[in-house]
């Protein structure tokens, strides 16, 4: 099998200015052993490299896993492929002619459109220098020809699932986000000089020193040798990477990258293992498991650099996309004046409510109230007045309501609460304390000093069995308000029906 796809004839002439040392490595089959991998992933995965019988394989290879399979024989093709095309993996040759795979790497990081798509560079060089220039160029990762076949499925797997959660950030942050991706690549770029927060797991004090003195250039390493007090301290304190190695007498290093994986609170923290060479089983279950990258004993130092700062970068870029779709999102359900819910929260979560209330038979109320005359302090003092007149009403009705109750701002000077397992009653006493705090306490405005009298109206209804849906709710509520306006204002009113 080793034999199979060795140098292939039909090499174009170009390849002889390559020296002779690197152009025998490049006999080297590009896959080693295949096996029969199981599962099933959907994905398109780009093949980039000059020697048809090396794509020829790997596209085979890939096809039979179910993959989607692009080619391209050289770096510009891939480039042209990347920005015309959904592209989800790059198995990417580095000794090509015309550009060689680490710059066609450089440029894929650098381009915000490209940046998040992984990189694998698959290749006949085999020096430490090579592999590390490769992680300094943004690869994923770096295997060296012949690859073990079911080593390289698994990791295009595990590459592919972490992109999936990437691309679903990516997605969320699309629908909402205030900033282009741009954006959110400079500014997680801005933290890149900082240390990373690292948790080691290491059975031996040695190689914890070792390790430590390694990584003090990028890191703060914390180190524990006791795995379970190690998955506490993980959940506990903000570390960007935790580094298990394999090196236990006594404990399987796998349970505890299982257990973080399935912790609400490490489920995201980037996991790299040490292991021994010739540890393929260890690690195409490591992998399977969804640790993040692996580094094999002997540690080349350079090596273990760059990897942990490949996995600190990414925490920081996807921390950065989540905490983006988490603003937009509040955002988008927040009135930016007041803080309170805004009308569109409100039309989704009341459903939410009304639904609860009925399934349980339990009363739901709404409040609806309106500062009286708002208009007139517009008009006599201007619209600063009146968003310092919101902003405090906002402020009493946060401090009247309890926890549980819904308090939005409806539009203009309309507020709503929902109160669930509330009666009327209840809703009536709620509304009365609100409307006192609004008379006896005036509004001082920042700039002059006035002292604003106002006061509010509120109309109330309740969830009975003539209540079919959250709007007749609603228009009872608004119907009460109305009662109370044409009553002369600052009272409250009960729906009747």
């Amino acid at each position: 099998m080793r034999s199979a796809f060795a140098r292939a004839d039909a090499k174009p002439m170009s390849r002889s200015r390559f020296p002779c040392r690197n152009s025998s490595r490049r006999s080297r089959p590009i896959l080693a052993t295949p096996e029969d991998g199981k599962g099933m992933m959907t994905a398109r995965i780009l093949v980039v490299d000059d020697i048809p019988a090396n794509v020829k394989l790997l596209e085979a290879r890939l096809l039979a896993e179910y993959f989607e399979v692009l080619t391209a024989e050289d770096g510009l093709k891939a480039l042209a492929i990347c920005a015309s095309a959904q592209v989800d993996l790059i198995l990417l040759d580095i000794m090509m002619p015309g550009m060689d795979g680490f710059e066609v790497c450089e440029r894929l990081k650098s381009d915000p459109r490209t940046a998040h798509i992984p990189v694998v560079m698959v290749t006949a060089l085999d020096q430490p220098a090579d592999r590390v220039r490769g992680l300094k160029a943004g690869a994923d990762d770096f295997l060296t020809k012949p690859v073990n076949d079911l080593q390289l499925i698994s990791r295009v797997k595990s590459l592919l699932r972490l992109k999936t959660l990437s691309d679903e950030l990516h997605m969320r942050n699309e629908t909402a986000r205030n900033f282009g991706i741009d954006d959110l690549l400079r500014a997680g770029d801005g933290r890149a000089e900082e240390a990373g927060q690292v948790l080691l797991v290491d059975g031996r004090a040695n190689s914890q020193e070792r390790i430590i003195r390694t990584l003090k250039p990028i890191a703060q390493v914390v180190a524990m040798s006791d795995p379970q007090a190690a998955l506490f301290e993980a959940a506990e304190r903000p570390f960007e990477l935790v580094i298990v190695n394999s090196n236990f007498d006594d404990y399987d290093p796998l349970r505890l990258c299982s257990q973080l994986r399935s912790l609400e609170r490490t489920r995201f923290l980037p996991v790299l293992l040490v292991t021994e060479q010739g540890a393929d089983d260890m690690i195409i279950r490591a992998l399977d498991l969804g640790v993040n990258d692996y580094v094999i004993r002997p540690i080349d130092p350079n090596e273990l650099v760059a990897r942990c700062l490949t996995q600190i970068r990414r925490k920081r870029y996807n921390d950065r996309l989540r905490a983006s779709v988490q603003h937009t999102i509040e955002l988008a359900v927040t009135d930016a004046l007041t803080g309170l819910n805004n009308r569109r929260y409100l039309d989704n979560h009341l459903k939410i409510l009304f639904d609860r209330s009925l399934a349980r038979a339990r009363p739901l109320s709404v409040l609806i109230a309106d500062i009286d005359r708002f208009k007139l302090v517009n008009d006599t003092y201007g619209h600063d007045a009146g968003d310092e007149v919101l902003k405090e009403f906002a402020s009493r009705i946060r401090s009247t309501v309890r926890g549980a109750d819904l308090a939005c701002r409806y539009g203009g000077e309309e507020f709503v609460v929902v109160m669930p397992d509330t009666p009327a009653d209840v809703a009536a006493g709620v509304a009365e304390r609100l409307r006192a705090a609004v008379e006896n306490m005036p509004v001082r405005l920042r700039d002059s000093g006035v002292a604003l009298n106002i006061t509010a109206s509120f109309g109330i209804s309740c969830r009975l069995e003539t209540v079919e849906t959250p709007e007749q709710l609603m228009k009872q509520a608004d119907r009460a308000l109305y009662e109370a306006k044409r009553a002369g204002r600052n009272r409250v009113v009960a729906s009747a029906a």
